[in-house]
């Protein structure tokens, strides 16, 4: 009877025991669980919360006639501010976000607006030209007699944008959608539109000589009035079904009033 108590003893003990380092396991799983979640917080908070905050300047929302030449303004909010006749010649904007921004006149030359958005903004007579504008997005910005001679806007997202009047000589819109875009009377002289979505873009009286149309989709484009490439004239022709199918058509054809003078290069 005795040995029956102790073997009792001994299974109650051990039960205790190991109810205990249960308890410790337990403790240290939400020890290490705690942790783990105060961890993710921390990481999700310097993420959202940099130390150092995203730039803005003292003057929005009117930072019309602003000296801002140079300034790094990468990633700033700069919604809806009134950057009319501002200097920001070589300024920072990579992936600023302008959304509605007033930059009619503005001086952005060699500036960085690399995926900047600039969607719906205004640059009506801006100075942009050298200015970095790979992989941006216009999206029904008005952009009306602005200089982009020499600008990078390759990739760039320009649908409904209007280009009407700009100067875009020697521009490089490689991969760019220009669907529906308005680059009526545009000089886009030796421009590089290769592979550039074209279609429904209004192109009438654009000056297009020597620029590289390869692999552009002018789709319902219209090119009444337009100085055409000598070689694209000439691909087109040797291309029938695409010329009296595609973008072409819908315009009426290469506008009767173009010469042979006109389409050279």
């Amino acid at each position: 009877m005795r040995c029956i108590k102790i073997k009792i003893i001994k299974a109650a003990v051990s039960y205790a025991t190991i109810r205990r380092y249960m308890s410790r396991a337990s403790k240290a799983t939400l020890y290490a669980a705690a942790l783990i979640g105060a961890a993710a917080l921390i990481w999700l908070a310097w993420q959202y919360y940099p130390a150092n905050p995203l730039p803005r300047l003292t003057c929005q929302p009117h930072c019309a006639q602003v000296n801002l030449d140079g300034q790094d303004l990468a990633r700033a909010d700069l919604n809806r501010v009134n950057f009319t006749g501002a200097s920001l010649n070589q300024a920072n904007l990579h992936r600023a976000t302008l959304l509605m921004a007033l930059l009619s006149g503005a001086q952005l030359r060699e500036a960085n607006l690399y995926e900047a958005d600039l969607s719906s903004a205004v640059l009506d007579q801006a100075d942009l030209r050298y200015a970095m504008l790979e992989r941006a997005i216009l999206r029904s910005a008005t952009l009306r007699g602005a200089d982009l001679r020499d600008a990078n806007l390759a990739g760039a997202d320009l649908r409904v944008a209007d280009f009407s009047g700009a100067q875009m000589e020697r521009a490089i819109l490689t991969g760019a959608s220009l669907v529906d875009a308005n680059l009526t009377n545009a000089v886009l002289r030796r421009a590089d539109l290769r592979n550039a979505n074209l279609r429904n873009a209004v192109l009438r009286y654009a000056d297009l000589r020597g620029a590289d149309l390869t692999g552009a989709d002018l789709m319902g484009a219209d090119l009444m009035g337009a100085r055409l490439p000598h070689d694209l004239f000439l691909n087109s022709l040797d291309d029938v079904t695409r010329l009296l199918n595609g973008g072409f058509s819908a315009a009426g054809g290469f506008d009767r009033q173009c010469h042979a003078g006109d389409l050279a290069g």
